[in-house]
C-alpha cells in the first residue's frame, strides 16, 4: 500500500491512478484525515479478500466472489 500525501496526489494525479492498478493507495492531508484509493478494475492480479482486516477471519473471498453471491441471491427471487 503506496501512501501520497494531498498534493503529491494532486500534482501526479496519472501516476496514482496507475499505482492504484497494481495496489491500493492512500491520500493523506495535513488535518490527519486519510482516504483509500482502490481500482475497481476487474483484472487487478492482486485482489485481497475485503474481510483480510478483520482479526480472526481468514479467507480467500474476494469482492467479485461477494458481489456474485448477491447478485446471484437477487436474481433467484
Amino acid at each position: 500500500m503506496k501512501v501520497f500525501n494531498y498534493s503529491e496526489a494532486r500534482q501526479n494525479f496519472s501516476t496514482v491512478l496507475n499505482t492504484a492498478l497494481k495496489e491500493d493507495i492512500i491520500i493523506a492531508r495535513k488535518d490527519g484525515s486519510r482516504f483509500k484509493l482502490v481500482s475497481m478494475h476487474e483484472s487487478r492480479k492482486d485482489e485481497k479478500s475485503p474481510l483480510e482486516d478483520i482479526k480472526g477471519i481468514k479467507t480467500s473471498v474476494t469482492m467479485n466472489d461477494i458481489l456474485k453471491a448477491i447478485k446471484d441471491g437477487r436474481e433467484k427471487k
